[in-house]
């Protein structure tokens, strides 16, 4: 037993040894793209102070009491908690009361038959037993406190599991409302380029029953009508989507998104602090949730190295028993009682058991590697917000430049056009490129705005 004892001391410490080290992962002292060790991040800013459009907040707000994954995931907690509070009982006695009666003929052909006539007077026997039996395990090698642990872990595992829903669902509705407004303003950018193509049409209309251009030139003018007249369904159809998948967020049938913002009306915020890659370790909730992974699978391997020891269990029964229901609380001539101790240590199972504590130890190396990645995987998605949000905002310099240059172009054309001293061909190439940069320029900058949100949650923001 000393010998169990002293190999058990040492197994808990080697637990703990590598417990600690397994629950500091290795993380760089700064993000890629960043050279300042400041703390300050904005995950410390809660999301209705981050969003500040209105319609925006009110979607958010719709999301969080809604959707029906947070719903499930908060009777996750529920059941986690109820668990929890199931396995404080486990180091408590068990007790149970019961009541028994039972009547039995005896054969009177047989010796029990024949010896109870003679005793007793007659053929039958009865019996009334009522009391209360108790039953408990002392937690020697602290198998029930493991239990308690793992329940208390996989409770709080649940808890973070909601946060990083939460910001998930949190940044989907942003990126999903910046995809509207980026829609909204692609459809104003081909409705105006329609009817920038139908002056163009009219005046070339003019030239054709002038016999200045040839039906070639009013048939390319035309298709590249089209082109812009195109675009309108398909971008009024994507506009639906879109509002249908903010629906199923929300937690709401399909139906129109109110909006009174514009794409052009919203300002990309800049110089958004990221803070230290040490601080996703408390503040991402899926980081958190694979720590606590980790616990679990620590716990469960104290659980299995418990059970290849004996386990000591103590019981009593106690009550009032009688052959006669007259008697049967005659006290204290019916009362008994009995208590008993003992150990129980496993023989034939001892392979099957060593065999699960082997797996366990397995899948706590398991979860250890999986925290590590959850981490390595954290700090790579903050990395590549940064990176998109610094090349992005000078993506979104030169379209813009590019935009600008080309509307020039357009007012240039349409004026040497009208004087005969431009083509129609540079007319509608230049009417082209304008719609193409146009429709860049607005897709980059909701680009900018979603690679915003995405820091945000990638920080771990917006679970608050």
């Amino acid at each position: 037993m000393k010998k169990q004892i002293k190999k058990l001391g040492i197994s808990l410490l080697m637990l703990v040894a590598f417990y600690s080290h397994a629950q500091k992962p290795e993380v760089p002292e700064t993000f890629r793209n960043t050279v300042s060790a400041d703390t300050t991040t904005i995950a410390d800013i809660k999301w209705k102070d981050f969003f500040t459009e209105t319609d925006l907040a009110q979607l958010i707000d719709v999301a969080l009491a809604k959707n029906n994954d947070l719903q499930i995931a908060e009777k996750n907690i529920t059941i986690a908690n109820l668990q929890y509070k199931q396995s404080k009982w486990g180091s408590v006695p068990q007790v149970n009361a019961f009541v028994d009666a039972s009547t039995t003929r005896l054969s009177d052909n047989s010796l029990n038959g024949m010896n109870t006539a003679q005793a007793m007077g007659q053929k039958h026997i009865e019996d009334y037993s009522a009391g209360g039996a108790l039953t408990w395990e002392a937690d020697i090698w602290g198998k029930i406190r493991n239990r308690k642990k793992s329940a208390l872990a996989s409770y709080m595992q649940t808890a973070e599991a909601k946060k990083a829903l939460q910001t998930t669902i949190v940044a989907n509705v942003s990126t999903g409302y910046y995809d509207l407004l980026m829609l909204d303003a692609q459809l104003e950018i081909a409705k105006q380029t329609l009817k920038l193509n139908d002056s163009t049409i009219f005046i070339v209309g003019l030239q054709f029953d002038a016999g200045q251009v040839t039906s070639l030139a009013k048939q390319q003018t035309e298709a590249q009508r089209l082109v812009a007249a195109k675009l309108i369904p398909q971008l009024e159809q994507n506009i639906q989507i879109q509002e249908n998948a903010l629906s199923v967020l929300t937690g709401t049938f399909p139906d129109a998104k109110e909006r009174t913002n514009t794409l052009n009306s919203l300002v990309v915020k800049d110089n958004l602090s990221a803070g230290i890659p040490a601080q996703l370790l408390s503040r991402r909730p899926d980081v958190k949730s694979a720590e606590l992974a980790l616990k679990i699978a620590n716990a469960n391997v104290g659980i299995t190295k418990a059970s290849l020891y004996p386990s000591l269990n103590i019981t009593a029964v106690g009550g009032v028993n009688s052959f006669e229901a007259s008697n049967w609380f005659n006290l204290p001539a019916s009362l008994f009682g009995s208590l008993a101790g003992g150990l129980t240590a496993p023989l034939l199972n001892g392979k099957r058991l060593r065999a699960n504590y082997e797996i366990a130890k397995v899948q706590r190396d398991q979860a250890a590697i999986e925290f590590r990645q959850t981490v390595l995987v954290a700090v790579s998605e903050v990395s590549n917000a940064l990176a998109k949000i610094d090349k992005q905002s000078a993506q979104y310099t030169i379209v813009n430049q590019r935009v600008e240059t080309l509307q020039k172009a357009i007012s240039n054309a349409n004026m040497l056009f009208k004087n005969g001293m431009a083509t129609y061909l540079e007319v509608i190439i230049a009417q082209g490129n304008l719609l193409e940069a146009e429709l860049e320029l607005a897709s980059i900058k909701k680009d900018r705005l979603s690679s915003n949100v995405e820091l945000y949650r990638a920080l771990g923001g917006g679970w608050e």
